[in-house]
Parts: structure tokens; C-alpha cells; sequence
């Protein structure tokens, strides 16, 4: 049975993740504690919005790095499987069968997505339905408003 609190990452959003972590522990922390040193010198705590700001920004780095910490802990690297089939690496290009249209995606994990960079999670509608799949196949996605759309795998890259 796998580990329900593992996460898959690839390569490169495992690298992503431990260079944000470096910069949040090390460069973002030391201006935080700079703008908190300054904001202390403005006098009365009380009334001080700089030093509100610069305390409330200290704890969102600090929750942001043990979220960073977490996935880190329980990552696990996704070997790339080639071109056959699609799995997470993969990038993917198919069409909209009915509306005749080309999509290219990225397959991540599911703390890689990024809509705006076609990067979708494995565990999306449409990353799960084509997990496993080769060129070629025609798989069918099920949308939240129970619509069913078809699309076909035009070609599996890395």
C-alpha cells in the first residue's frame, strides 16, 4: 500500500523547491529581519504599520518554509519513463476531438502545477485520464458538471 502522505516531484520541482527554501532561510529572511530592525527604530510598537507589515511577512516565510520542509520530507522523485506512455515528466500534446483544437501540457506533481504554464497535476481530471496512455489513444475526461470531453494523445515528449 503506498504512503498516502507521500508527494511525487520531478527532478526539476524538487531543485525549484530547495532553492526557494535556500532564499526564504537565508537572502528573504535576513531582509525581513532588516525591515523588522528598522521598523523597531521608528519608535512606538503600538502604532508602527511598518513593523506590522514586516512581522506579518516573517510569518508567512516562516509557514512557507515549513510547508516547503514538509514536502520535502515526504517527496518522492519521479524517474523519467521515456515517450511511450505519459506519466509524470511527460509533456503532452492532444486535441480537443469535438472542438478540433491542439493543447500542450506539462504532467507534475501535484505541488508543480501552474495553470498558467500548462503544468497540471497528475491527480487533475485531465492528468489522471491520461496517465498510463500512448500516442495515439483517445481518452475521455468526466468535468465537474458531468460533461464528457474527448481528447487524443498527438505526442508525448519530455
Amino acid at each position: 500500500m503506498p504512503d498516502t502522505n507521500q508527494i511525487q516531484l520531478t527532478k526539476e520541482g524538487l531543485e525549484k523547491l530547495q532553492e526557494e527554501l535556500a532564499w526564504r532561510e537565508g537572502e528573504h529572511a535576513k531582509e525581513i529581519t532588516d525591515a523588522i530592525k528598522t521598523a523597531k527604530d521608528f519608535g512606538d510598537l503600538s502604532e508602527n504599520a511598518e513593523y506590522d507589515a514586516a512581522k506579518e511577512d516573517q510569518a508567512k516565510n516562516e509557514a512557507r518554509v515549513a510547508e516547503i520542509r514538509s514536502i520535502l520530507a515526504n517527496a518522492q522523485i519521479v524517474e523519467k519513463t521515456g515517450t511511450r506512455i505519459v506519466s509524470i515528466g511527460s509533456k503532452v500534446k492532444i486535441k480537443d476531438v469535438k472542438a478540433k483544437k491542439d493543447i500542450e501540457l506539462s504532467i507534475v506533481g501535484t505541488t508543480e502545477t501552474h495553470s498558467l504554464k500548462n503544468m497540471i497535476s497528475n491527480e487533475s481530471p485531465i492528468g489522471a485520464a491520461l496517465m498510463g496512455h500512448k500516442k495515439g489513444d483517445v481518452v475521455v475526461v468526466e468535468a465537474p458538471n458531468n460533461t464528457k470531453k474527448e481528447y487524443e494523445i498527438i505526442a508525448i515528449g519530455r
